[in-house]
């Protein structure tokens, strides 16, 4: 409020009963409306409440997995994947990889053998969104729904 509004807009206000208030002050004057404000102030946050009413919130679902998943298991997670990918969820499938010998001898491959099989199943339903670093102790893909 750099400028003060002029006494003929303060009184026209005050004779209204209602509000003088700045609307916007970057121009050269500044720009003001006669108002009710408190109707105002309650017409702003409806239209807010409204708003955040109509936004679709995506979760985030997790499902883990082991790198040597038999095929049965496998499909028994998958039935879950497609179950939140259809109510519009992303789903993080994380694989569990403990660094047993086996996994370390066996496993080089088998992570991303096991997430380019998870995503041959995935199909059409859904789109990789991400992967985890290559540093990272948790190997992970994220799949969005497909619009």
């Amino acid at each position: 409020m750099g400028v003060m509004p002029t006494p003929q807009a303060l009184q026209m206000a005050e004779d209204a009963g209602l509000d003088l208030v700045e609307i916007s002050s970057n121009g050269t004057t500044p720009v003001v409306k006669i108002i009710d404000y408190g109707k105002f102030k309650y017409e702003q946050k409806k239209r807010a409440a409204e708003a955040r009413k109509n936004q679709k919130n995506v979760g985030m679902k997790e499902v883990w997995v082991k790198p040597f998943i038999e095929e049965n298991d496998l499909n028994i997670k998958m039935k879950k994947v497609f179950e939140f990918l259809g109510q519009g969820d992303k789903v993080k499938i994380a694989v569990m990889t403990r660094g047993s010998k086996k996994v370390l001898a066996r496993g080089k491959d088998a992570v991303p053998e096991l997430f380019a099989r998870i995503m041959e199943l995935v199909g059409d339903r859904g789109t990789l969104e991400s992967k985890s670093k290559p540093d990272e102790r948790t190997k992970s893909i994220i799949i969005a729904p497909t619009k």
